[in-house]
C-alpha cells in the first residue's frame, strides 16, 4: 500500500506539471457545458426530452461524459504507451515493484481528476446556470462508476496494444471520435435512426451518456445500458490483461 501511495502521489505531480493536461480536462468540459447553457432556452423545459430543459439532461451529462472518454481513451493510453517507448515498464519489471502498481496509480489519478472536475460541472452548472443536481443521485453513481470502468477498460485495451505514446494517442482518437458520432454526443440520441439509438445504448460512451442522462432528470438507467458497461468493463479489461507488454 505504502508503495502504491508514493507512486499515485509521484504520477499526481506528474500529471499537474504538463499543464496542457489539467487544461484540456477541465477546460473543455466546463467549456461545453458554458457555451451551449448559456444558449436561449437551454434551460427551459422541453417536451423532446420529457418536460426537462436540454441543459440538464443533454448538455450536462454530456460535459460528464467526454471528461470519462478524454481521460480513459486519450490521456491513460498516452501516458502507459509514453512509459513503454522509454523503457520504463521494462525497467520496473525488473525492479521490486511490480509494474501492475504504476498502472494502478495512474489509474487512481485519472479517476481522481474525473471525480474533481465532475463535482466541478455540477457545482458551476447550478451556481452560473441553475442546472439541478441529479434527480437519481443513486443511479447517477451506479451510472457514473460503470461508465467510468466501461471507458477505463477500453482505454487499458489501447495501452495494452499500443507500443509508444503517438501510437496511444492515434488509437484512442480513432475510438474515441466515433463514439462520439454514435454515442449520442454529436446528435441527441432522440434524433437518431432507430437502428443507431440502438447501438448509442450498447456502446460504452452511449450507454454511459444515456444512463447519466436518465439518473439526471431523476429516471432510472435502462438495464441494457448497465449491462452494457458491464460487459464491456469485464471483457475489454480481461483481454487487456492478456495482450499487455511490459515491454
Amino acid at each position: 500500500m505504502a508503495v502504491l501511495t508514493k507512486l499515485t502521489a509521484a504520477e499526481a505531480k506528474v500529471f499537474l506539471r504538463d499543464p496542457g493536461a489539467p487544461a484540456v480536462v477541465v477546460g473543455i468540459p466546463l467549456a461545453l457545458l458554458l457555451v451551449f447553457g448559456l444558449m436561449p432556452g437551454a434551460n427551459e423545459p422541453d417536451p423532446k426530452y420529457g418536460g426537462h430543459s436540454a441543459l440538464a439532461t443533454v448538455i450536462a451529462p454530456m460535459a460528464v461524459t467526454i471528461l470519462l472518454a478524454m481521460l480513459a481513451l486519450t490521456l491513460f493510453p498516452n501516458a502507459m504507451g509514453t512509459y513503454r517507448e522509454k523503457g520504463l515498464l521494462k525497467r520496473l519489471s525488473a525492479s521490486p515493484v511490480p509494474p501492475s502498481r504504476l498502472l494502478a496509480a495512474q489509474l487512481l489519478v485519472n479517476l481522481a481528476a474525473a471525480v474533481v472536475v465532475v463535482l466541478l460541472i455540477a457545482g458551476v452548472g447550478g451556481l452560473v446556470l441553475g442546472i439541478p443536481l441529479p434527480g437519481n443521485p443513486g443511479g447517477f453513481l451506479v451510472s457514473l462508476v460503470l461508465g467510468a470502468l466501461a471507458l477505463f477498460s477500453v482505454g487499458l485495451l489501447v495501452a495494452a496494444l499500443a507500443p509508444t505514446g503517438r501510437a496511444a494517442s492515434g488509437i484512442g482518437s480513432a475510438v474515441f471520435f466515433p463514439m462520439l458520432a454514435l454515442g449520442g454526443v454529436w446528435v441527441p440520441k432522440e434524433q437518431l435512426p432507430v437502428f443507431l439509438q440502438h447501438v448509442a445504448d450498447v456502446l460504452p460512451l452511449g450507454a454511459t451518456l444515456n444512463a447519466l442522462r436518465a439518473t439526471w432528470a431523476g429516471d432510472a438507467p435502462e438495464v441494457l445500458q448497465l449491462g452494457a458497461m458491464a460487459a464491456f468493463a469485464v471483457v475489454s479489461t480481461t483481454i487487456a490483461a492478456r495482450v499487455f507488454r511490459w515491454e
